[in-house]
């Protein structure tokens, strides 16, 4: 079994030792650096219209060295707008890599997979680390992995809802048949769900409401990171199996109680 300092997530040609990514779009800018910091992130999500050029409220200059940032296309409603953010950030210096999020849907804010898979194609061709949010439908997944997505990121729950793993078959499947890293990303509520997760194959969470409306959000952060180290430990070992119709006792019961 790998030992978790040799268990490294690669995307994009990029190592990670951690599987947290941080979603940051309702931190503050100050305690952007401090859940960062505590929850041992080394990728991070960026709404690009919070980095700019010389701007008072530049995102960019909270972020640690050395994080990946992770910029997405929120706004977009469309791949061609989709494509259109992701070039600027990347003209922002945001880097290659880039989450594509497409939503039309103003109620439920639910990822459109068809644009999204027509998104997915035209930013590899244009040399981006692309990281699809979608609906955990396996056929879409499919199709995104056939355009060049370098992870999956399922929604977990409608983002924002801290509801938890309301698709967790559906993740199990597009763990069990989509040979990328699936990243499950929005509704993620509690450590417990983030752990869960991870415990059925996730090979990252992203989390950011659930740590942001939360009572002390340096410390949910911390806690965050225990959550899905924990997981993973536990999706490594290979959880022990269950038994659906008898007990079995923890030591040997020979000659001390009888059949009946």
């Amino acid at each position: 079994m790998k030992k978790l300092n040799d268990d490294l997530l690669e995307i994009g040609g990029r190592k990670f030792r951690s599987r947290f990514i941080l979603g940051s779009g309702k931190f503050s800018l100050d305690m952007t650096r401090t859940v960062i910091e505590n929850g041992g992130v080394e990728m991070a999500t960026l709404a690009v219209r919070r980095a700019n050029a010389g701007g008072m409220e530049n995102i960019l200059d909270y972020m640690p060295a050395g994080i990946t940032l992770l910029p997405n296309t929120s706004g977009a409603r469309n791949a061609a707008e989709a494509v259109r953010i992701a070039e600027l950030a990347r003209e922002l210096g945001c880097g290659d890599f880039i989450k594509v999020e497409i939503i039309r849907d103003s109620k439920y804010l639910l990822p459109d997979n068809a644009e999204t898979t027509k998104a997915v194609k035209l930013l590899k061709a244009r040399d981006f680390v692309v990281m699809p949010y979608m609906m955990p439908d396996l056929s879409a997944a499919r199709d995104m992995a056939d355009a060049g997505a370098d992870a999956i990121m399922p929604l977990g729950a409608p983002i924002g809802s801290n509801k938890g793993l309301l698709t967790r078959e559906f993740i199990k499947i597009l763990v069990e048949e989509i040979d990328l890293p699936i990243i499950v990303d929005a509704g993620i509520g509690r450590p417990s769900q983030a752990c869960e997760a991870m415990e059925i194959g996730a090979a990252a969470i992203m989390a950011n409401t659930a740590i942001a409306t939360s009572r002390d959000p340096a410390s949910m952060a911390r806690a965050f990171r225990m959550a899905i180290e924990a997981g993973r430990l536990a999706y490594l070992s290979g959880p022990g199996r269950i038994l659906e119709h008898r007990a079995e006792a923890s030591s040997p019961l020979t000659g001390f109680l009888e059949d009946r």
